[in-house]
């Protein structure tokens, strides 16, 4: 099965400092059809002016991931951890049992673009803990970057749940297979571009729900970034 999520039908919250677009239910924004997939629970696409951002606030029981796609993401949180994002940085946060953050465009002049990801974990109250790595244009190229996994394999980050988060950047003649598994599913977000998913055509802000389907084939990119999630159902 294959259910398409245009980037326009998405929950809209428009605050003049943040303008964010919520792929499922978020904050005031609800939709009984959208709430969440397997485990994936939150993709906001969040763009913030500069000075500006997420004051401190709370979280538990999340993996929270960031992926930036430009300008600098400014974060701090309750364990100490204080860093800048930046364009192929990824971030996790697993909050388990509390952890406050913030999250501040680093410039004072320019915007900051990123998705906000959330995924519920297998494990409730754990020892909440941070990571980020960097992912280089050239690992996410014309082939799926593991980015996320629950055992941290090949570099990726390591979150508490049994998902994989893949990247890519596809562009012109190249195709990738990705098959799955029995009793899972795949959620694939398009972050920029156009790009085609098992046949149907997808532009920077679509994404495509997978469930009952043995492999996913990507083709046809225009300058396509796409994420893609693994997931059990």
């Amino acid at each position: 099965m294959l259910q398409i999520r245009k980037s326009a039908t998405r929950g809209l919250a428009e605050h003049g400092w943040l303008s964010s677009r919520h792929t499922f239910s978020f904050a005031s924004y609800y939709d009984p059809r959208y709430v969440s997939f397997g485990p994936l629970r939150v993709i906001n696409e969040d763009k913030v002016t500069g000075g500006q951002g997420f004051g401190t606030h709370s979280h538990s029981n999340m993996e929270i991931v960031s992926y930036v796609l430009g300008g600098a993401l400014e974060h701090k949180d309750s364990m100490g951890t204080g860093s800048v994002l930046r364009y192929g940085d990824v971030q996790r946060m697993s909050a388990g049992s509390g952890v406050s953050h913030s999250e501040f465009n680093h410039s004072a002049t320019d915007p900051v673009h990123f998705l906000q990801i959330w995924i519920f974990p297998q494990t409730e109250n754990i020892t909440p803990s941070y990571e980020e790595t960097h992912f280089t244009p050239e690992s996410k190229r014309g082939q799926l970057r593991l980015i996320a996994s629950p055992d941290g394999a090949d570099g990726s980050l390591h979150i508490h749940q049994d998902a994989r988060i893949f990247a890519t950047i596809l562009d012109g003649e190249q195709k990738l297979h990705h098959a799955l598994a029995a009793g899972r599913g795949a959620y694939v977000q398009v972050a920029r571009g156009q790009l085609q998913v098992n046949g149907i055509t997808l532009e920077a802000g679509d994404a495509l729900q997978v469930s009952d389907e043995a492999q996913l084939t990507l083709e046809n990119g225009n300058d396509a970034e796409v994420l893609v999630f693994d997931l059990p159902l």
